[in-house]
């Protein structure tokens, strides 16, 4: 229950789908409160809520032990409505005596939606549109009572109703932003299907927030290891206010795998703060000496999870912070915990630095403060306003913990690219999520000129969708010799290799910003990868991208002329065979490569 806007309206059931957490969120921006509960919590322990959402999920529901929910919520005493998402409508069609099958193939990312019956959720929606897929599996015929109400080109059932209990099943995501009238179904089903009042407003929460921090720490003080991003920034200065700036303390640790002029700025957006005590703690040489000959991705972010972990001790070991009047903050936000099977029953998608072993004793101890952990980053941004952060750092692009060891790929041993029809098989792996599932997958690399990058960009979907074995897709915008023949090389996280991708990143930076191209796009990862010819072993990634709270992405294609400029910029560098540009949505790819 919110206690401060009194009792539940939708609970959304949990399956282990990656969006459970984004469902809550659409329902909130709604002004709808909504809390996720386990997928098998009783009926009787919903009764009382106004609608009911099943999540989507990455498990096939006819297998032994996938998550199911309790089927007397079919019929509640007051007809509870419920709608069914993805593996959500999968499980309502299957426990209520439908049928579901396995896909021929999976759907993944944008699909056109045909309204058979636009009713329910889709009242009004009487036009072919776009939504967003995330599947592999498919009702093949719904349950008795129920009507087909959409279809798309490769799904039969992609929306099916039972008006007279107030039924519903979506296989599509209504939930991301790139569903065209997605946020029209969800109000449909939350004020017209369950009757919901409005009574929930998220800028609202700063007093609720400092609250919990207060409660959380009692007589202790906090110790932060702030990273200059939002996240942190707007968790640090939440504890601020709520505790005073004698009670919090942070330190910047330049780990040697930032950005160019990151340490500066970062010095400077505390000192703005007036947050009195704040240090700088360098410890490139230790995390870059833990990371030497490291490969696999996984094993990065865990390194520098407890490298962390260990600077953290050593710093608090060196005062009086282990003396029970401290505890550690941190801006850890939904997509951390998510991404990181931080959900009761979902796939873990990558690691985060923050949700590591050593972290994990700490938040089991007790010892630690997290007041963002329920928010999303456009959330944590309309915080940041109402603190009155400046608009510099809320607009900030988001940067990964891990810094750019997680944008700097390496390879085990030299391999060729392989020719298909389509473009080039790149033996570069890449961590994509697909069916709510984690993906590790090669590249396929197509080539074309400039003029085609929109019809590869629509071509993207449709290759990953065909083509089993990868999950990414990109476009070479440029090399030094075209009639190379691309190859791998055995690669590992070096200083000469992040020095590399340092001066890459500042370059895309510099011209993307100069050009404002930089206030066109949520972020702008830049990746090296180990692909090139002859000298010249590496490859530069441009990974623009639009999206609203990190959990989907679309891909966002720049100007010809500003292309032109960083790609020739790029070639400059020493080491720079090629520059690619991911083409690739999220799904089925993560925003970032590792």
């Amino acid at each position: 229950m919110n206690q401060e806007t009194g009792a539940l309206q939708i609970a959304v059931l949990d399956t282990g789908g990656q969006y459970c957490h984004l469902i809550t969120r659409r329902i909130r921006e709604l002004g709808v409160y909504a809390e996720v509960r386990p997928s098998e919590t009783a009926a009787e322990d919903l009764a009382g809520v106004r609608g009911i959402v099943i999540s989507g999920g990455p498990n096939s529901v006819y297998e032994p032990g996938s998550p199911t929910v309790d089927p007397k919520i079919f019929a509640m005493p007051r007809l509870t409505p419920i709608l069914g998402i993805c593996y959500g409508q999968q499980l309502m069609a299957h426990l209520l005596g439908g049928k579901v099958r396995r896909g021929e193939r999976g759907e993944y990312g944008l699909a056109y939606l045909e309204p058979v019956r636009p009713e329910g959720p889709l009242a009004g929606v009487t036009q072919r549109q776009r939504v967003w897929m995330s599947h592999r599996d498919t009702v093949e015929a719904p349950p008795e009572g129920f009507f087909v109400l959409a279809r798309t080109g490769t799904c039969p059932v992609a929306a099916m109703g039972d008006p007279d209990r107030r039924l519903y099943g979506v296989q599509f995501h209504p939930e991301v932003v790139h569903t065209e009238q997605g946020t029209r179904m969800i109000r449909n089903f939350l004020y017209e299907v369950c009757g919901c009042t409005s009574d929930w407003e998220p800028r609202h929460q700063v007093a609720a927030l400092e609250e919990r921090i207060r409660a959380t720490a009692g007589d202790r003080n906090v110790f932060f290891f702030v990273s200059g991003g939002v996240d942190s920034t707007v968790a640090y200065t939440l504890c601020l206010r709520a505790l005073g700036r004698h009670r919090v303390q942070g330190t910047y640790v330049d780990t040697g795998l930032m950005r160019e002029g990151e340490t500066e700025f970062v010095s400077s957006v505390f000192e703005s703060l007036s947050s009195g005590d704040f240090s700088v703690e360098s410890a490139a040489d230790r995390f870059l000496g833990a990371l030497a000959g490291v490969r696999d991705p996984e094993r990065k972010r865990h390194i520098i999870g407890q490298q962390f972990v260990a600077v953290q001790e050593r710093i608090l070991e060196s005062g009086h912070y282990l003396d029970g009047h401290w505890i550690l903050g941190q801006g850890t936000i939904y997509p951390d915990t998510i991404e990181s099977g931080g959900t009761a029953k979902a796939d873990v998608i990558k690691t985060h630095h923050n949700r590591v072993e050593g972290i994990q004793q700490l938040i089991d101890a007790g010892r630690i403060v997290e007041p963002l952990a329920s928010f999303y980053k456009d959330e944590v941004r309309e915080i940041g306003r109402v603190l009155g952060l400046p608009a510099e750092l809320l607009e900030r692009h988001p940067f990964p913990g891990p810094g750019l060891a997680i944008r700097c790929l390496c390879s085990e041993a030299d391999q060729e690219a392989r020719r298909l029809e389509e473009g080039w098989i790149l033996p570069v792996n890449s961590v994509g999520v697909q069916g709510d599932s984690r993906s590790y997958r090669p590249v396929l690399a197509l080539e074309g000129p400039t003029e085609e990058a929109s019809r590869l960009q629509e071509k993207a979907t449709e290759l990953i969708n065909r083509i089993d074995e990868i999950n990414r897709v990109v476009w070479l915008a440029g090399s030094r010799d075209a009639k190379s023949t691309m190859r791998v090389f055995r690669s590992e996280l070096s200083a000469t290799r992040l020095d590399r991708l340092r001066r890459a990143d500042a370059v895309v930076r510099r011209l993307s910003h100069e050009s404002g191209f930089d206030r066109k796009v949520w972020q702008f990862p830049v990746v090296l990868i180990p692909v090139g010819a002859g000298a010249a072993r590496d490859s530069v990634v441009l990974r623009p991208v639009d999206s609203v709270d990190g959990m989907t992405a679309s891909s966002v294609l720049m100007e010809p002329v500003l292309l032109g400029q960083i790609v020739s910029s790029l070639l400059e560098i020493e080491g720079v065979w090629g520059v690619y540009y991911d083409l690739t949505h999220k799904p089925p790819a993560t925003i970032e490569w590792e």
